[in-house]
């Protein structure tokens, strides 16, 4: 079974769960809220001050992130959505 089939199956498995979840799309994710927060010079703590957005738990792609925390971030680090996908390869 290739990888992109066992991806659709587990996201189809969640879905039945209420949930889906895209376990490589959130690492994607998290790696580019760290590198966004890296570049603008700021800790996690500093990001939770500004935003109250826990963003440790999403830069370790434990949790599904909502859209309206992901525009929330992206408000923060001054991005649209679309940019911030733009540079996300999938």
């Amino acid at each position: 079974m290739s990888l992109q089939t066992s991806l659709i199956l587990l996201n189809f498995h969640n879905s039945m769960k209420g949930q889906i979840r895209n376990e490589e799309l959130l690492l994607k994710i998290a790696l580019k809220f760290k590198e966004l927060r890296s570049l603008k010079g700021v800790t996690q703590e500093e990001v939770y001050n500004d935003t109250g957005v826990h963003i440790s738990r999403i830069e370790t792609g434990k949790i599904n992130i909502t859209v309206s925390t992901l525009e929330h971030l992206c408000i923060y680090f001054n991005l649209e959505l679309w940019e911030f996908f733009s540079v996300i390869k999938y």
